[in-house]
């Protein structure tokens, strides 16, 4: 028998078991379970036969373990006590005042606009404890099918049939350049009179890589790619570097030696959405940051 089903055959006996070797008697043991003596004498007795081994030494009614009884005994002790703490645990993450969320979101959502939610979201709900995840898009998606996040803030808003998702808001995507580069002076540019540079973008797979590879057919061209990053102040410094350009959201703090441009043509944005898995039921805590978040449409980056 293979070690699910001993788990299926003997689960719903362990805590009986752990009651008569308390005991050491059945009844007192009955008592306590409020089950009928003879039904708990003879769900002890199935136990032994499906093991196949004594565990108890009888005297009248009352019983004493025998060595494997004892050995048995503190396995099924341990094993009763992690299923208590899971209990317990997941309870407490449930709990509507002191619960947890986990909660996902961009590397470049992560210095300003994340911080500045869930400091507001606190003002109402204090101890509401958060498990944060900061990675790219397609991760964060993968978590929510795994059940390892509640919710995510991504880009570009996924549409898939077992995802929910809302847009919340946009950001303009610049041009960023070296300050001293031909077009440093300008304040907007068509994407397309960057089509002869050399650009630093982030690596296939992340949602602003696929917003940069659809903006530049959309201008009539391929990019040639000098780099691959993972982090987009990273790609600016390689900009400022002089080894290239690139097309990113707005920076939280200027950073010297690039400038940034408006893109005219196309119409250059990013949508910053938030995702869950459609159907799942959400714990108070989870329902509550997700009110939230849907409350701030048109103004998350604000």
């Amino acid at each position: 028998m293979d070690a699910e089903s001993w788990a299926a055959l003997l689960t719903p006996r362990l805590a009986q078991f752990t009651a008569v070797a308390r005991h050491e008697h059945v009844t007192r043991a009955a008592r306590e379970l409020a089950v009928p003596q003879s039904t708990l004498s003879r769900a002890m007795v199935r136990l032994e036969d499906d093991l196949g081994i004594a565990l108890f030494a009888r005297r009248g009614r009352s019983v004493a373990l025998t060595p494997a009884g004892r050995t048995f005994l503190a396995s099924v002790e341990k094993a009763l006590g992690s299923v208590e703490q899971a209990a317990e645990a997941v309870r407490a993450d449930a709990d509507p005042a002191t619960g947890k969320v986990a909660f996902g979101f961009l590397h470049t959502l992560g210095s300003e606009t994340v911080p500045a939610l869930i400091r507001s979201f606190r003002a109402d709900h204090p101890r509401v404890r958060f498990s944060l995840v900061q990675n790219y898009g397609e991760a964060m998606l993968d978590r929510l099918r795994a059940g390892t996040l509640d919710l995510c803030l991504t880009s570009p808003v996924p549409d898939a049939p077992d995802l929910a998702a809302r847009r919340l808001d946009e950001q303009r995507l610049r041009l960023v350049v070296p300050d001293d580069h031909r077009l440093a002076r300008r304040k907007r540019v068509r994407l397309a009179e960057a089509a002869d540079e050399q650009f630093i973008t982030l690596e296939p797979g992340y949602g602003m890589r696929r917003i940069f590879d659809t903006l530049c057919a959309d201008a009539g061209f391929a990019p040639r790619i000098a780099f691959e990053g993972e982090e987009a102040e990273t790609l600016r410094g390689l900009v400022a570097a002089g080894l290239g350009v690139a097309l990113l959201p707005p920076p939280t703090v200027s950073r010297p030696g690039v400038v940034e441009l408006t893109v005219t043509a196309p119409r250059a944005v990013r949508e910053i959405g938030v995702a869950w898995l459609d159907g799942q039921p959400d714990t108070q805590p989870v329902a509550a940051f997700k009110k939230f978040l849907l409350s701030r449409r048109g103004q998350l980056l604000a």
